[in-house]
């Protein structure tokens, strides 16, 4: 048994305590949350700082860690793509040791659980073995030819079926994006997911995904006349691309909306309509990364959207560290606070990926991680904000 204590802890789903004790098993199972006075202080492992639970990061690509530094930066969404598309023929080995660096640079940074999106299996071995508990989210798109559908999904079933469901990981067949994904596909990854998984869709990144689904213009018609993808049987709704994936999409499942740098109020209010069960996953580097953007947050605050943090993949940030995202967030919108954030990058989570039962909040009978900040007695994050894992 160990008692840490810290000059605050901070439960999330209650309010901080002042010279806060956590009182953990040899497994970290919370087993009391209480105030220093009560404890003999020979008794108390004492930090400077805050302690926080355990990090969740909702969104990661693992399997593109080897592609750290390899495509620019500020190109946009689709030269991005494009990019990523034609950058695949790897050696394994340097695949394998990049996704087992990626997950330790995780672990080491305070992230307990990560929703990661794969289309191959080249995660399955490092998340058999990983202290981190994932949610895989086999991802598929067919390019809107719902004549190929069934040809892509039963590709990715394969996927699907080795991915570990079960000690902590789970898994759920998930759309790639409104743009790529035909109502045939939809229907068919509807089918594979009971009521109590979480689904995952890149949204409204780019401008162009809007122009797609709003009047048939923009880049992406280019982008597909590239691969030789034929759109004459597309026909635009008027309306922005995240109400072709409400129109598809089960709203008994959890929804998790990632990216969102261009949804409104009226697109978010229409998301909640919808389904009482959807959250938005923001990648701020990610976003400054691939399109020089961020989402406008305090219109995702005045409409009580659950948010969530990611940390995409190193194709598209410099680390995988959901301290670094905050910090970010803080940075360009600095009326985000850092309790905010911490409900985001822990609670928020873990209800998100469907594991708040045992993660997210300092709470008796949770297994949630802890984490040092050495942040002052204001809560202010700073650039020199390091995060240190103690349980």
């Amino acid at each position: 048994m160990r008692k840490i204590s810290a000059n605050y802890v901070f439960p999330i789903a209650s309010e901080p305590i002042k010279n806060g004790v956590v009182i953990v098993d040899d497994a970290g199972k919370i087993l009391a949350v209480d105030e220093a006075k009560n404890h003999d202080a020979s008794s108390l492992e004492k930090h400077r700082g805050i302690i926080t639970p355990g990090f969740v990061n909702t969104h990661c690509h693992l399997e593109l860690s080897h592609m750290k530094g390899k495509v620019e930066t500020g190109t946009s969404l689709i030269p991005f793509i494009t990019k990523v598309v034609t950058m695949r023929n790897v050696a394994q080995e340097d695949i394998d040791a990049a996704i087992e660096a990626g997950d330790r640079e995780m672990y080491e940074g305070g992230i307990v659980a990560v929703g990661d999106i794969s289309n191959k299996l080249d995660t399955k071995a490092i998340k058999e073995k990983s202290k981190i508990r994932y949610y895989s989210f086999v991802e598929m798109f067919d390019f809107l030819q719902e004549n190929n559908a069934k040809h892509y999904f039963d590709a990715y079933m394969k996927v699907y079926d080795d991915h570990a469901d079960g000690n902590g990981n789970r898994k759920s067949t998930v759309p790639h994006a409104p743009y790529s994904v035909s109502k045939k596909l939809f229907s068919l990854i509807n089918e594979t997911n009971d009521n109590d998984r979480t689904v995952s869709i890149h949204n409204q990144e780019t401008p162009p995904e809007n122009e797609l689904f709003m009047s048939k213009t923009g880049a992406f018609l280019d982008f597909f006349a590239g691969f030789d993808i034929g759109m004459e049987h597309f026909e635009a709704s008027g309306k922005p691309s995240i109400h072709y994936a409400l129109e598809n999409m089960n709203p008994n499942c959890r929804t998790l909306f990632v990216h969102n740098t261009l949804s409104t109020a009226a697109d978010i209010q229409a998301a909640h309509k919808w389904s009482d069960k959807v959250y938005w996953a923001t990648c701020a580097n990610a976003n400054l990364y691939i399109e020089n953007n961020l989402p406008n947050y305090q219109t995702f605050i005045d409409n009580n959207a659950k948010m969530t943090i990611g940390t995409d993949s190193l194709t598209s940030n410099w680390k995988l560290s959901i301290l670094d995202e905050m910090k970010t967030i803080h940075k360009y919108q600095s009326y985000v606070k850092l309790p905010t954030l911490l409900r985001w990058a822990t609670l928020n989570g873990a209800e998100a990926l469907g594991m708040a039962n045992d993660l997210g909040s300092i709470e008796v009978g949770k297994t949630p991680g802890l984490n040092l900040l050495n942040v002052n007695s204001k809560f202010e994050l700073k650039e020199n904000t390091k995060v240190k894992r103690l349980v």
